[in-house]
């Protein structure tokens, strides 16, 4: 059994959902999880499942399709270690505008922890009012690939 003999306890379940879904007709793309080598290496996978189906449309099995992307984790998790541990207040926000990434060093100068901003919007809840609207503009700027410097 793939799952039983592959899959690192905590994800069993989940991919198990993942397999039986696409059993139902029900893709499922880009699913992140873990799975243990031979060597007990673990790798990470991206996973795209889909049904697989006969020359009666029945469905006679899953087809799942994974790519390792170990190397992009790990380099994803430096990346956030470096954001981290950097002398200079650094914030991320997502499309709405809303904190995603916030480092020590913003926590330090800011006195919010990483927990009391994430979710929130950057703008509204953290910026004065007389720069509201400037400093929205920049980051409107920014989410469609304008740079900004030194503001």
């Amino acid at each position: 059994n793939l799952v039983r003999d592959f899959i690192t306890a905590d994800f069993k379940a989940s991919v198990q959902e993942v397999f039986d879904k696409a059993l139902g007709g029900e893709e499922t793309a880009n699913y992140e999880f873990p799975v243990m080598t031979k060597g007990g290496a673990r790798v990470d996978v991206l996973l795209n499942a889909t049904t697989r189906r006969d020359e009666t449309n029945h469905v006679i099995g899953v087809v799942g399709i994974g790519q390792d992307i170990t190397a992009r984790i790990n380099q994803e998790q430096e990346y956030a270690k470096l954001i981290d541990s950097a002398n200079a207040p650094i914030f991320g926000i997502d499309r709405d505008g809303r904190v995603d990434v916030w480092n020590r060093c913003a926590s330090r100068l800011m006195g919010f922890e990483t927990g009391e901003v994430m979710g929130k919007h950057l703008v509204d809840d953290f910026i004065t009012t007389e720069y509201k609207e400037r400093v929205q503009n920049v980051l409107d700027k920014a989410l469609q690939g304008e740079e900004t410097a030194n503001y």
